[in-house]
């Protein structure tokens, strides 16, 4: 079988990423003074997201786009996977390494279905394995495929563009997925929902992902590396975020990070490591409202979480709502914010602000797995407060 890149053609299961290197790559356009990129050198970690993070105009989407040659470099040479990119044909290469941008850049006049199908198809996979995939992956991105599969779309909200434009750049299992911006155009709240979503869909597949943006708490949020970029793609510092928060390498590295630190940290806490409380009285579609409310009544408590029959959280119903109830599935208020264990501190604590009190905590596959506290939080705010002051 045929491969390019350091991937199967038509391979079905998902594939670990490859190192990319490009090695004093330098892009000039004609009539130009300067180069738009210039003596770029730097190597990308198989299985690892690595930040492109800098300026307008400082020369960071050019650079990753010339690695799958949506611009061709002038000079220099890129390796993915060991294999020279700039050797390889150009559409051939495209369809091997996803590609995902802002506003999702979906046919319009296709179905959701249809977008995921393009590039399974111009690789000649069969009719029912294109179906599979396009199942298995509007399942991965959270999209039910019997309510998403035929709409258009204009029919999706901002978000769900979004989720169905991952799908497609991954349908055809590459081993890298290139991303310009891609959560730059949504409200905070989606965003944030968004970046958990492509931390969560990595701990699965790990594949290798460069990753766009101007906004740097993006960058710590979701960077195994982050590249901070001057004029021309100039490397400012390339590290792991931690060790950029803690040292940055200038005066301009350090304007990036900007004031409170200490607190950014909170970006590099995922809720999985603090403790959940597990003490929540839940309750799933099939059981009886009165049985739910008698066991409010006996644990001395006012609300219970509703959950589908999946497992996933969907609605807090008060002991009163239940009096009356002959479903558990439409009882209560829909819920507000919630969190994975993918998100940050710091986005626990926004949806915290936001709802008043504690937030459920979903798993995997959107499962409930527990509820995260504002005293959680805080008391992680102040340890980190006490050891930024004692370094």
């Amino acid at each position: 079988m045929e491969t390019t890149s350091g991937v199967e053609e038509g391979a079905g299961n998902a594939v670990s990423g490859v190192e990319i290197q490009l090695e004093h790559v330098t892009k000039r356009y004609p009539g130009t003074r300067q180069p738009a990129v210039e003596d770029v050198t730097m190597t990308i970690p198989a299985g690892k997201i690595v930040i492109l993070v800098g300026p307008s105009g400082c020369g960071k989407t050019t650079t990753m786009r010339m690695i799958n040659r949506l611009i061709e470099p002038t000079s220099g040479r890129i390796t993915i996977g060991g294999e020279d990119a700039l050797s390889l044909n150009p559409d051939r290469l495209r369809r091997k390494v996803g590609y995902a941008i802002q506003q999702a850049g979906l046919f319009p006049h296709f179905t959701v279905a249809q977008n995921i199908a393009v590039v399974p198809g111009l690789l000649g996979w069969d009719k029912k394995k294109v179906g599979n995939r396009v199942e298995e992956m509007m399942d991965l991105v959270g999209l039910d495929p019997k309510q998403f599969h035929d709409r258009y779309p204009r029919q999706l909200s901002g978000g769900q563009q979004q989720r169905v434009g991952v799908a497609r750049a991954l349908a055809a299992d590459p081993p890298v997925l290139l991303m310009d911006e891609p959560f730059g155009a949504v409200d905070p709240i989606t965003r944030g929902n968004l970046q958990d979503e492509l931390l969560r869909l990595q701990s699965e597949l790990h594949k290798t992902i460069v990753f766009v943006t101007h906004d740097f708490d993006e960058a710590v949020k979701l960077g195994d590396k982050i590249a901070v970029l001057g004029d021309q793609s100039k490397i400012l510092q390339y590290d792991t975020p931690d060790a950029i928060l803690a040292n940055p390498a200038d005066d301009t590295v350090a304007g990036f990070v900007g004031a409170g630190a200490s607190l950014k940290q909170l970006t590099l806490l995922r809720v999985r490591d603090v403790e959940l409380r597990t003490d929540a009285v839940t309750a799933t579609y099939g059981e009886s409202p009165e049985d739910l409310r008698q066991k409010l009544t006996e644990q001395r408590k006012t609300y219970a979480l509703i959950l589908d029959e999946r497992k996933r959280p969907v609605r807090w119903a008060h002991v009163r709502d239940l009096r009356a109830a002959t479903s558990l599935a439409t009882v209560g208020r829909p819920l507000g914010d919630l969190v994975s264990l993918q998100s940050t501190l710091q986005d626990a604590l926004e949806a915290m602000l936001v709802e008043g009190g504690g937030v459920p905590v979903t798993g995997q596959r959107g499962e409930y797995a527990g509820m995260i506290e504002l005293d959680t939080v805080m008391a992680t705010i102040q340890r980190l407060r006490e050891e930024h002051a004692e370094s």
